[in-house]
């Protein structure tokens, strides 16, 4: 007798690409990532699952929640771990530095402008009109990626637990994971041991200890050694403090940019005067609007502070600053992922590890939700402020300072790519184009 029960999906087979074609898309995406992680997430989700169907949905989310839990700015360290799952190393280095140097250059021209200049407000506006194209991405991603990671009431109910504590309550980061986490491994007690793993695994043994000591050992080193050499051996005392600071800042950006920037104002600002409380704001609002992570904004103070230390402003001292800088934050990104990213599969063929996993994605819904939310707090509204009421903090708008046009404008955006289906190139073109021609007139 035939069975009659529903067949098994059966799920297409994943593509692999070459190396000369994954790099034109890391660049591609390097170039297009606007908008903060939650942006840049949706924007690597739609090209790296949907277009190219190089991940499928279960290893991509797998591989956010791990980059998630590491220090640093997790969509360019989930870019390094499906370059590295794709092509091994150099495959990692490539997509890595194509989703950090497009956004690293634009910040360098702005920040030899700002030390010159002040604030260029025809920026702004082209800036501003690319924001409203990126606010629709941002909200699409969620709900894709919450469509796919809460699959039961237990998830929906961590990920607005996560959502509560992160932008109401202003819980740490890392305790929310945590706490997501124990709830995973107690629930893993109950999963069946049996199970058979995934066919798409890729490795269900332990991984050698001795090749993640090699590669921790060799990453520190490519990490430190120069920073050292620079602060034994450069001119400028300052260049030795800037990479010690921004070294020890790489270690504790947990929960990305927002997280950090209170202790980096407070240092960069009240401690070593490089830059007023106004500048460091000013420095952010770059960061969110161009491409690349946020905490490119410490590219900003790194130039700002060796631009000036002899009282005037020298373009070259800024350059060697910033190139300080972006080293300090953004090597150690590449020793997170390569000494980690061999365990995600491993993990994920055990039941409690795995399960520990899932919760860890149902509460990193819950913070990409909150990183929307002020995406969209901060794109619309042009003065929001924190308000605390007993133990609940929260994000007030003031209503005084809507941007319609920009409302309007993301309005155009959503018919553009959901209607119309413009690609995200045509859209991010029209409505900068739109933003710079409404700030010229």
């Amino acid at each position: 007798m035939k069975n009659s029960g529903p067949s098994p999906k059966i799920m297409p087979a994943l593509s692999k690409p070459t190396l000369q074609e994954a790099t034109s898309v890391w660049w591609h995406i390097g170039v297009l990532s606007f908008g903060g992680p939650a942006a840049q997430i949706a924007l690597m989700h739609r090209m790296v699952v949907d277009q190219k169907n190089w991940l499928n949905e279960r290893q991509f989310l797998n591989a956010l929640s791990f980059c998630m839990m590491l220090p640093g700015p997790e969509a360019m360290q989930l870019a390094t771990y499906v370059g590295w799952r794709l092509h091994g190393v150099l495959g990692g280095l490539i997509a890595g530095l194509a989703f950090v140097i497009p956004g690293a250059l634009v910040i360098l021209c702005l920040a030899a402008a700002y030390a010159l200049w002040g604030q260029a407000p025809l920026a702004a506006s082209l800036f501003m009109g690319i924001k409203a194209a990126v606010l629709v991405i941002v909200l699409e991603a969620l709900l894709r990626v919450a469509k796919k990671a809460l699959d039961g009431a237990a998830h929906w109910v961590i990920a607005a637990f996560s959502f509560i504590a992160i932008f109401f309550l202003a819980l740490p980061f890392p305790l929310i994971i945590a706490a997501a986490a124990l709830y995973g491994v107690w629930h893993g007690r109950r999963a069946n041991a049996a199970e058979a793993p995934h066919e798409d695994e890729l490795d269900k043994q332990p991984i050698a200890l001795t090749k993640t000591l090699i590669t921790i050992a060799t990453w520190l080193l490519i990490w430190l050694l120069p920073l050292v050499l620079v602060g034994l051996f450069a001119g400028p005392e300052l260049f030795g403090t800037l990479g010690l600071f921004f070294s020890k800042l790489a270690t504790v950006t947990f929960g990305g940019a927002y997280a950090v920037l209170a202790y980096m104002a407070q240092d960069a600002v009240v401690l070593h005067g490089w830059l007023s409380a106004k500048e460091m704001m000013d420095g952010l609002g770059l960061a969110e609007t161009t491409p690349g992570p946020l905490i490119l904004v410490t590219e900003f103070v790194g130039f700002l502070a060796s631009a000036r230390m002899d009282g005037g402003v020298n373009l070259w001292m800024g350059l060697v600053g910033a190139l300080i800088t972006l080293w300090a934050t953004f090597a150690p990104c590449f020793l997170w992922v390569f000494a980690g990213a061999p365990y995600i599969e491993w993990i994920s063929a055990r039941p409690r590890l795995r399960e520990a996993l899932r919760a860890i994605t149902a509460a990193v819904v819950g913070v990409i939700l909150n990183l929307s939310v002020w995406f969209a707090l901060h794109v619309l509204f042009e003065k929001v402020e924190n308000q605390a009421f007993g133990w609940v903090t929260l994000q007030v708008p003031h209503w005084g300072s809507f941007n319609p046009v920009l409302f309007g404008l993301s309005l155009l955006a959503g018919y553009l790519l959901h209607v119309r289906n413009w690609s995200i190139v045509q859209c991010l073109g029209l409505t900068g184009g739109l933003g710079l021609l409404w700030g010229t007139f």
